[in-house]
């Protein structure tokens, strides 16, 4: 592999609080501090000015559906989608079909990643046997497969002396417990934020107070038990409160808010549009700026996109029957720009740390910086860039996102994975 030399850049790296004009040096896949003459004769050069350059994104939320529905979208399909949208590394959900409750569907997983992955692909592994939240799947074979989490993602554990023994289990063997934070009996039939869109619609409404109360349930387990819990797309203000509290008491609770959550509210589904519809619920104005405020203090970690993909045909469907859930990767960055960076004047550089050191940070992944020695991973971006999405166009099998057709400002032109180009011009390289 040929050196690397990135010129002219916009140098942001959040972990190493670096943002200036200046240049990357990669050999052998990893940063170096600089290059030999020589080397600089014979590197091959990209030539960044105008653009930001930053640490490969990571995404610690997101559903590659294999094994099972890959109809939906495979590991090579949406590490792709990854690559587009400036990911390097991402954490994939083991709600798949079986899910990933056991060291050979895990095994199955990475050994699909490193055939057909054009990023770096984490596993997680389940909490309980087939998702079912009756009895605990085997964590300690789990972590030897190779998971960097454990998460019933998609379901959330009802039980709370399982989710106490499941979270003593996970501190154990040194790995984060990731929860979808759902109380399911309150949910049931629920297809959208209860209030008064949901009344306008004659749509079942879905309460706030289900997230909250698993929320609170998990803060009290984690400062029971010690463990790490990751709460997984935070959509309610009064669970954005429960964990600004806890975490003032030292608590070991860590938390992420999704792309939609931030930039919309329950008034986009007035048209019944299934592309807005995923789990939790868009919520209302005062959740979507709680959501903003808490990533603004650190009280919420970092952003996850919840990369769901399903086929056109899943979602067109009468608004009830459909299945929650959007795509995220490819228009995530732009997202955080406008939302967070121009219309709330967060710093870029407060902007990409919660898009690539902080979620690397909660996982313990070797990613989120462009220090000397690490793997060269990076995300170059045009932040002032407008382009017209389009979903069909794009490098996931599927085509639900509440985006497509929309003016995005930001965009990713070159990703690097361990020093070689994989996305540049809107084209994969593999």
């Amino acid at each position: 592999m040929p050196s690397l030399w990135i010129s002219h850049a916009r140098v942001i790296d959040p972990a190493a609080q670096r943002d200036a004009v200046g240049g990357l040096f990669i050999r052998d896949g990893k940063f170096v501090p600089s290059l030999s003459a020589v080397e600089k004769k014979r590197a091959k050069k990209i030539d960044a000015r105008g653009l930001v350059a930053c640490p490969g994104l990571v995404d610690i939320h997101v559903h590659f559906r294999e094994p099972g529905q890959t109809h939906k979208e495979s590991i090579a399909s949406g590490s792709q989608a990854a690559a587009a949208g400036g990911f390097t590394s991402v954490v994939c959900m083991p709600n798949t079909s079986p899910p990933a409750d056991n060291a050979g569907t895990v095994q199955f997983i990475n050994d699909a990643a490193a055939r057909g992955a054009v990023v770096h692909v984490y596993p997680t592994g389940c909490i309980t046997v087939g998702m079912k939240g009756e009895s605990l799947a085997p964590i300690g074979s789990l972590k030897r497969a190779g998971v960097v989490a454990i998460t019933d993602d998609g379901d959330c554990v009802q039980s709370n002396e399982l989710m106490r023994r499941a979270l003593e289990y996970a501190k154990m063997f040194d790995l984060p417990v990731m929860d979808h934070c759902q109380d399911a009996a309150m949910t049931r039939g629920a297809v959208m934020n209860e209030g008064v869109m949901s009344t306008r619609l004659g749509l079942r409404g879905w309460p706030h107070a289900a997230e909250d109360i698993i929320v609170a349930r998990n803060v009290i387990l984690s400062e029971s038990t010690g463990a790490h819990v990751h709460l997984q797309h935070i959509s309610s203000r009064f669970s954005v409160e429960i964990i600004r509290r806890a975490k003032a008491r030292g608590a070991r609770v860590t938390a992420e808010a999704t792309p939609h959550h931030l930039a919309f509210t329950d008034e986009c589904l007035a048209g019944y549009d299934t592309n807005f519809k995923m789990n939790p619920p868009l919520r209302t104005e005062a959740d979507r700026r709680a959501l903003i405020g808490g990533l603004r203090d650190g009280t919420l970690d970092c952003i996850g996109t919840d990369h769901a993909p399903h086929t056109p045909d899943e979602k067109d469907r009468e608004f009830d029957y459909a299945p929650n859930g959007v795509l995220g990767l490819e228009t995530a960055l732009a997202v955080a720009l406008e939302v967070l960076g121009r219309k709330s004047k967060f710093k870029l550089a407060q902007v990409i740390g919660l898009l690539t050191c902080r979620p690397a940070e909660i996982m313990k992944l070797p990613a989120g910086t462009l220090a000397p020695g690490a793997v060269a991973d990076v995300c170059l971006f045009d932040p002032d860039e407008a382009w017209r999405y389009d979903a069909r166009a794009g490098f996931s099998k599927s085509r639900n996102s509440p985006w497509h057709g929309q003016t995005l400002t930001g965009r990713v032109k070159t990703t690097l994975v361990a020093g070689r180009v994989v996305y540049a011009d809107g084209k994969i390289s593999v």
